[in-house]
């Protein structure tokens, strides 16, 4: 099958960057946060998961450069070297040996800017940073672009149920799909894939949507009029992180928004490669607030695209009718 050795590698490096961010969580302690430029939290797991996967990845294709979220400029910074160590730290226990220029120069892999020529990786190695602090949703999302094209996705989703109407049955997941071959998910404990599919919902009134927890990230005031143009009565489903894709992917919602909070916001790459990936071969749809697909070959960002929206396909266009008259798109 192509791509066979890209998955297993990609599967091997997001299963210990998950290793490496449960136990991260499970020990948050003060002084493990930084704060970046657009004052999102970065903890010593966004560090030390991009680190594991670069790294693993690095070793195995080191033809491939990434596109990663982070860079290692901060910890190189002789202030944060208590940090360094807990991510050193962190580091060793999934990977263990590395030097700490090893670790940095891991982490500063994710530098390429991307483009339409060639393969990439793309990653987010903590997509909801937030979520992850308050030890709830997050996910590493890692992603394979080839000539500006999504062909391979993996989501770590290590705090989500393995069965959304079961939750006391465990948590722990890994969604992986490859172009054309569909998507499936596995627990973070079992090897064993099964397919999943989105919703067979054609009505938008039956339909469950989901959306960003965080306000900053998705016009919560315009998604409850998208979801009364639809006549969606339901309570929306606010979940961090791309674990929404994957809740859509498997049939726990049929919709989910991203509405632009503002016109200049640009979406990033590494923030809905690897979901675009598994929501496609799970049989739903991406667009933009526009109807207009997601464009990866522009680089770091989806400057050509504004919004995101990702539904069942089924439900897909009149969503986007919705949208754009809510919004008051022409």
């Amino acid at each position: 099958m192509p791509y066979q050795s890209e998955r297993c590698a990609a599967l091997d490096a997001v299963l210990h960057a998950c290793r490496l961010c449960i136990t991260v969580q499970a020990n948050l302690v003060a002084g493990t946060t930084l704060t970046k430029d657009d004052r999102s939290p970065v903890t010593v797991a966004d560090y030390g998961a991009q680190a594991v996967v670069a790294h693993l990845l690095g070793r195995a294709f080191p033809e491939i450069p990434m596109v990663g979220e982070e860079d290692a400029g901060a910890l190189r910074d002789p202030a944060n070297a208590a940090l360094l160590g807990k991510v050193l730290a962190n580091v060793d226990q999934v990977l263990p040996g590395l030097t700490p220029e090893q670790v940095l120069t891991a982490i500063d892999r994710g530098t390429h800017a991307g483009g339409d020529r060639g393969r990439h990786w793309t990653l987010d190695p903590i997509d909801g940073t937030k979520g992850f602090l308050r030890l709830d949703q997050y996910a590493v999302a890692l992603a394979l672009i080839e000539d500006g094209e999504v062909v391979l996705g993996v989501l770590g989703c290590p705090n989500l149920p393995h069965d959304a109407a079961r939750p006391e049955a465990g948590v722990g997941c890994l969604f992986v799909a490859v172009r054309g071959e569909g998507a499936f998910l596995r627990t973070l404990d079992d090897p064993a894939e099964r397919p999943v599919h989105v919703t067979a919902v054609d009505d938008p009134a039956a339909a469950r949507f989901c959306e960003s927890v965080e306000k900053a990230h998705s016009s919560q005031s315009d998604s409850a009029r998208v979801a009364e143009a639809l006549g969606i009565t339901a309570a929306p489903f606010r979940i961090d992180s791309q674990c929404k894709y994957a809740a859509v992917a498997r049939g726990d919602a049929s919709i989910y928004l991203r509405l632009p909070t503002r016109k200049d916001y640009v979406e990033k790459i590494w923030d809905h490669a690897a979901g675009w990936a598994v929501i496609t071969e799970a049989g739903g749809k991406v667009s933009d607030v526009h109807g207009r697909s997601l464009d990866f070959s522009r680089g770091r960002t989806l400057a050509r695209n504004q919004g995101v929206l990702v539904t069942n396909g089924r439900l897909h266009d009149r969503v986007v009718a919705a949208v754009r008259e809510v919004l008051g798109l022409d």
